[in-house]
């Protein structure tokens, strides 16, 4: 998960639409990358929120993921701690399938699901190789973001992600 929270921070920028939420009819993009983590819980689904994304190292988002993770199932989150997001990143890869088609967080404005991750047949130089592969998928409110410009943010998160640069 830290190294999706990464991979998004680091791709936002670029797509400020992306960052942004609805205050009332009021479009309010926004300077900080403060990302909901989607948590099953006993009780539900909770949405913790891991703060300044981008000027945590990967280490740090991993152990603020965990710590966050480890307060939602115990059921101790504070308040605060489920406030604020400016994004949100869900996973039911563990769970589900391949694909997922995720509800956006109001009053957030797009959120990114990731989709199981296993081995896989990919074509590499004209080869077959099995591969660890998964997928991506935005949701977005079509009144802040095009389709065009979801899917080349869509696009820059896989790249990072491919290109190893947040790897542990």
């Amino acid at each position: 998960v830290a190294v999706v929270l990464k991979a998004c921070a680091d791709a936002l920028p670029a797509f400020p639409e992306l960052n942004a939420r609805l205050e009332g009819d009021a479009i309010v993009y926004l300077d900080r990358y403060d990302f909901g983590v989607a948590v099953q819980t006993e009780q539900g689904l909770v949405v913790p929120v891991v703060r300044g994304v981008d000027a945590k190292s990967l280490e740090e988002v991993q152990d603020e993921v965990a710590r966050l993770a480890e307060a939602a199932r115990a059921g101790t989150l504070r308040p605060d701690e489920l406030r604020g997001s400016t994004f949100t990143v869900t996973s039911a890869g563990k769970l589900a399938g391949l694909f997922q088609t995720p509800i956006v967080n109001h009053p957030e404005v797009a959120i990114l699901s990731v989709g199981r991750i296993a081995p896989r047949p990919v074509v590499r130089d004209g080869a077959i190789v099995v591969r660890q592969t998964g997928t991506i998928a935005v949701t977005f409110d079509h009144r802040m973001i095009d389709g065009a410009r979801a899917a080349a943010f869509g696009l820059a998160v896989i790249a990072r992600l491919e290109g190893g640069a947040f790897a542990l």
